[in-house]
């Protein structure tokens, strides 16, 4: 899926009365089945780029286009339409926590699905065995059974990852999906999703913190600063003065590394969590 950014500004939902805007005028194009890394200090507008691309912000101005399309142009029906074939996964996963895990990556099926079958497989997982094979990817196949609420932060982000391989999307919207995993396992998940995004020609763009992950996996990184656009160049030509004009003031983002995953809440946790 193909989308292409003209002269684009965006607002924060959430910004107060008279803050600059999130993103200030800026072009992008991003080609059919491309795998693209966004990276940039804190604030630089990288997760309103992203949610501007998921069709979840409109622009303040500027024409977005998502697959040809202009999404806050369509009727209802057609953006809803649109927004089957995007995937997101944002830094956090919104899952159910008494949920079982094979029910929450299955979940990704269901824009495909009609109401009643949506509702059948939220009660009685229809693909199991591809469920399994999704999470498996991810290091995941022995949590199939498992409550989500018994995962760790990082287990659970490879769940959000894991739903990605089972949805009906061309174009695959990535927020800090490392966030809460140690760099072994952050290297096999970035290392399977920018895999699986290039074996099926599914667009993929990814916000990163890790900047070494991003350029060891992507071809393709997008820099932003304070809303706009820093560089835009294949990732060999991302020399490290360029990084640290990017990251300039924030080093400490540019140098640390990711926190390492916590562990898994101890089984007596969720009936604590449940009491509330």
């Amino acid at each position: 899926m193909r989308l292409d950014l003209t002269q684009i500004t965006a607002r924060h939902p959430a910004a107060r009365a008279g803050a600059p805007p999130a993103l200030r005028p800026l072009d992008l194009a991003v080609a059919e089945g491309e795998q693209v890394a966004i990276i940039g200090p804190s604030g630089a507008g990288k997760t309103t780029l992203l949610h501007l691309l998921a069709c979840a912000l409109p622009p303040a101005a500027g024409t977005l286009r998502v697959g040809g399309a202009e999404p806050w142009r369509l009727p209802r029906r057609e953006l809803q339409r649109l927004r089957g074939r995007l995937f997101l996964a944002p830094q956090v996963p919104p899952l159910p926590p008494r949920q079982r895990t094979v029910t929450a990556v299955l979940a990704g099926r269901l824009p495909a699905l009609g109401l009643w079958a949506s509702l059948r497989s939220l009660a009685y997982p229809s693909d199991i065995p591809a469920a399994y094979e999704a999470l498996d990817r991810f290091g995941l196949g022995d949590k199939l059974f498992e409550r989500v609420d018994r995962l760790s932060g990082g287990e659970r982000q490879r769940v959000g990852l894991a739903r990605a391989l089972l949805a009906p999307a061309r174009l695959w919207l990535v927020d800090e999906p490392l966030s809460a995993l140690d760099p072994t396992r952050a290297r096999q998940a970035i290392g399977t999703l920018v895999g699986e995004a290039r074996t099926r020609g599914t667009t993929l763009v990814a916000t990163l913190h890790q900047v070494d992950m991003a350029l060891a996996h992507f071809p393709r990184i997008v820099g932003l600063r304070d809303g706009a656009l820093a560089f835009d160049l294949p990732a060999a030509q991302v020399t490290r003065e360029r990084l640290e004009r990017l990251y300039a003031q924030h080093e400490h983002e540019l140098a640390g590394a990711p926190p390492a995953e916590e562990p898994a809440p101890a089984a007596a946790a969720p009936a604590v969590m449940h009491c509330r």
